[in-house]
């Protein structure tokens, strides 16, 4: 369909200003997820109908409530939710699901990587173990000044690593 690079395009485009955003500031602004969020609707209406609409609805819905209890709980930020959910409208529901498994493992990774190469090893030990115990999606607890903190990190970084592989192994890109 000739609509699918230009879906494409407008998702990659989000997803590099959302990183950017999120790696400066920790926010993904409304203003680039709203309008990207109505003209996906609106493609998806003009190209292919009722039909359309509704498969980048239950693309939304599908985005939205995967990160939705993870907010609820205090772990996740709006804009990560909002950002998953236009992942949702504009790809579908069975990309969405399958980018979510790449996102956490991503994220995990990321995760990971803060633990290991934050601080000293004897610190890196506790805070391991500390980690743990903290139930938290998204947030880390961390050791400073002789106190255990909990710090967060870009997981808008997650979420276009997760919609980067899905797109990848549908063949976008290049090779």
């Amino acid at each position: 369909m000739w609509v699918d690079p230009w879906i494409d395009l407008l998702l990659l485009l989000v997803l590099a200003v959302c990183v950017l955003t999120d790696l400066r500031s920790r926010r993904i602004y409304n203003a680039v997820v709203l309008p990207s969020l109505v003209l996906a609707f609106v493609i998806h209406t003009m190209t292919a109908g009722r039909a359309g609409l509704t498969e980048s609805l239950l693309g939304f819905a599908a985005g939205l409530g995967i990160l939705l209890i993870p907010y609820l709980m205090g772990g996740m930020g709006a804009g990560d939710v909002k950002l998953l959910a236009l992942v949702g409208a504009l790809k579908g529901v069975s990309f969405v699901l399958a980018a979510s498994v790449y996102m956490a493992i991503f994220g995990g990774a990321i995760a990971l990587a803060i633990v290991l190469f934050k601080g000293g090893l004897r610190n890196r030990i506790r805070f391991v173990g500390y980690a743990f115990t903290c139930l938290r999606f998204r947030m880390l607890p961390r050791w400073e000044d002789g106190t255990w903190t909990s710090g967060s990190y870009p997981y808008g970084v997650a979420i276009a690593g997760g919609a980067l592989i899905c797109m990848w192994l549908e063949g976008w890109g290049p090779g």
